[in-house]
């Protein structure tokens, strides 16, 4: 009787989601593992210095290694479970040591340094000698110039690194899904709009209160972001904003799901790494790698953006002080801070005196973004700019849950580009928070379509946006259709390169503080008229929205600029002191370093339990160490890109049009095929300017 086939190696085109388990995972790459590992000593013996007898094995061998891996990884992060972790944890070490062993063999650093200083050099074109250079580079910045004890004690720290990693994101995981609160009482839950009720009595039900009603309760709150949001933003019980807010700020800081010890030793391990390789600290590591010429550089674009901003916050703060102590029930009982405004107020009053200034409430706009017209009016966006249709392809491809919708990407002369999976919904328990795009499928030449072209990409795009409720679609809060709009700049980026090596596709080697830049630069169309109201239309009658609401919109759209800019600021100045001024052997923690940086960059000052660091996954488990300052970096380019439109003008659809294609042609083709700054140069005519950005938040005129 033949052996049953591994799920997770169907020759189907795309992962069969309907049949991959947990089960399928340790003997599957077990024996990837094993057949690869031949493979690698085939190419180590060869060794010749040609692109075909070199690069383009090392690509099938990396690539046949990452696809399955990113089924498995993209699973943990949309579908966790016990026996997925299980799993995980017992192959990733073995993956781990594997990919190490590729980047330090030798035999083919040898030869990748041969290629580059033989004959057959200038005969490659220049995305071939870039893609070369970064793999030779690569190689020694994971270690291939080490040797006995220097080498295993970094292939040491390699491994430990990657579980603390994992169990840091469980961790959080599980803090989040652990804490909820079950309200009964209609006082408990005053000023919470429609849809945050709907949404709690609906969390009560699943929780087995199977007689919960939006409006006669019991409603469950929980530190899910689509519950505690509004939660925190709506709710009068100023006691419950607190105990919410405590709560969610201490996440993963006690007990077994204590992350403060991981901390510390994620940044014992990654400044050891670092000396090991010759650098001083990580930070510099990572630098090397970037567009920034060095920290000192990334500090002084943080301290140019810190001193336009900070006057701006604390006249925001001010404001929003004078405004709360002008209402009776900002006196309301509180345990801590009762007649100063406290972190659990700044979304409250925020909210308020926006809804004052401004005239619109964000349950009013919600009625207007359902899911549904949201992706049309954004499809449509993509048809206009880069000449790309989006066609729903649903029931083509297995997915992870009824939730998981799938388009395919058709072209110009209406042959496929790409396809993606969309994952909108929040799922407490089994799906990481936040919003990201993955890799599904590269494109590459070496692994050709049956019609003899290059393999199309396909993209991961997920969400945690709130879910239908009582038969009403999604309702989108505005900033879940900037947050959708940003995935789907970084899906067109991945999806619509034209480079057909997969070392260099798609996002493959642009960056990390560039590859925020079309992410970023899509935001900027949900505050252009006709795409806006493009996108919109009321969920019961299809009403446009109207151009009062627009405009209202608009006019909002810097309030408290400078305010949300130091809380992004404060992220970044935090990560590079972490990763490169801290020493963490020393008599001050992680925590003393993040108080510090808050009294320059914090509108209030951190309580002392807070714990955020705790939660912040994307420096401890995210891929962002000593790089958060990227999204800033990138906002830069991403605001001078759009400059380019509006100079074009943005109500000229054929120059729209003309400008989109060029932004096609370079920034969303060229993939890592060349430099950044030389692909936004190509774009842009010029190297990037600050003024954009600091004109677009309102901050300069």
């Amino acid at each position: 009787m033949p052996e049953p086939t591994n799920p997770l190696f169907d020759e189907a085109l795309l992962p069969r989601f309907d049949l991959i388990k947990p089960e399928h995972v340790e003997p599957g790459i077990e024996k990837l593992l094993a057949t690869l590992s031949t493979q690698l000593l085939e190419l180590e013996r060869a060794s010749k210095p040609t692109w075909a007898d070199l690069v383009e094995p090392l690509e099938r061998i990396d690539e046949e290694l990452a696809a399955q891996w990113r089924v498995v990884s993209h699973l943990t992060g949309v579908a966790n479970s016990e026996a997925l972790r299980i799993a995980y944890a017992e192959v990733e070490p073995k993956l781990i040591r594997f990919s190490v062993r590729i980047s330090q063999s030798r035999p083919i650093f040898d030869a990748l340094c041969s290629l580059r200083d033989g004959d057959e050099w200038n005969r490659l074109n220049r995305s071939q000698q870039r893609i070369v250079t970064l793999l030779i580079r690569d190689a020694k910045l994971t270690g291939v110039g080490l040797n006995g004890r220097a080498r295993e004690r970094f292939n040491e720290i390699q491994t430990e690194l990657a579980e603390l990693s994992t169990r840091f994101s469980n961790n959080v995981l599980d803090a989040t899904k652990a804490f909820s609160k079950t309200l009964r009482e209609a006082d408990e839950v005053a000023g919470l709009p429609d849809s945050a009720l709907q949404l709690a009595a609906q969390s009560a039900r699943d929780a087995g209160e199977t007689n919960a009603t939006s409006v006669d309760g019991p409603w469950r709150i929980t530190l899910d972001q689509p519950s505690f949001e509004p939660f925190i933003q709506h709710s009068r019980r100023r006691d419950l904003r607190e105990e919410l807010y405590r709560a969610y700020i201490t996440r993963a800081s006690k007990g077994d799901l204590d992350n403060a010890t991981l901390i510390n030793r994620i940044l014992q391990l990654r400044r050891e790494a670092a000396n090991l390789l010759g650098y001083a600290t990580h930070a510099e590591l990572s630098i090397a790698t970037k567009m920034a010429a060095s920290v000192d550089a990334v500090e002084k674009l943080l301290e140019e953006l810190r001193v336009a901003s900070f006057d701006a916050a604390h006249r925001d703060l001010d404001d929003l002080s004078e405004f709360a102590k002008a209402h009776p029930e900002f006196l309301a009982k509180a345990t801590a801070c009762p007649e100063a405004l406290a972190h659990w107020d700044l979304p409250f009053w925020a909210e308020r005196l926006r809804e004052q200034r401004y005239d619109f409430s964000e349950e009013e706009l919600r009625q207007y973004f359902p899911l549904p017209r949201v992706l049309d009016g954004m499809f449509g966006l993509a048809k206009q700019l880069f000449g790309v249709e989006i066609q729903e392809a649903d029931g083509e491809a297995p997915v992870w849950h009824p939730d998981v919708r799938f388009f395919r990407v058709i072209g110009e002369d209406k042959k496929p580009l790409a396809a993606f999976y969309l994952d909108p919904y929040s799922r407490p328990g089994e799906k990481r928070g936040g919003a990201w795009m993955d890799e599904c499928i590269g494109r590459s030449r070496l692994f050709s379509n049956p019609d003899g072209g290059p393999r199309l990409p396909v993209a991961y795009l997920v969400c945690n946006q709130s879910p239908p409720v009582n038969g009403k679609p999604s309702l989108m809060r505005f900033r879940e259709v900037e947050t959708l709009f940003h995935e789907f700049g970084h899906g067109l980026q991945h999806m619509l390169t034209q480079v057909d090596y997969g070392f260099a596709s798609g996002i493959h080697n642009i960056e990390h503080d560039a590859v925020e830049l079309p992410s970023q630069f899509m935001e900027n169309w949900c505050y252009h008229r006709k795409t806006l109201l493009g996108l919109s239309g009321h969920y019961e009658t299809s009403e446009p929205l109207p151009d009062t609401l627009y405009d209202k919109i608009c006019a909002a759209r810097n309030y408290r600029a400078g305010g949300l800019m130091l809380r992004q600021l404060h992220f970044g100045f935090t990560d590079l002191a972490l990763h490169h001024t801290f020493e963490p052997d020393g008599d001050r923690d992680a925590f003393d370093i993040q108080r510090g940086i808050a009294a320059r960059t914090s509108l209030l000052p951190p309580l002392p339990e807070d714990r955020f660091l705790c939660s912040f996954t994307h420096i401890f488990s995210g891929g962002y160490s000593a790089g958060y300052f990227s999204y800033k970096w990138a906002e830069v380019l991403s605001a001078d890109a759009f400059v380019a439109f509006e100079e074009a003008g943005l109500d000229d659809e054929q120059a729209i049009a003309r400008i989109g294609r060029r932004f096609r042609d370079t920034i969303l083709s060229l993939g890592g095929s060349q430099p950044a700054m030389e692909v936004f140069t190509a774009f842009r005519g010029r190297e990037p300017d600050t003024a954009a950005l600091l004109r677009h938040s309102g901050l300069k005129k």
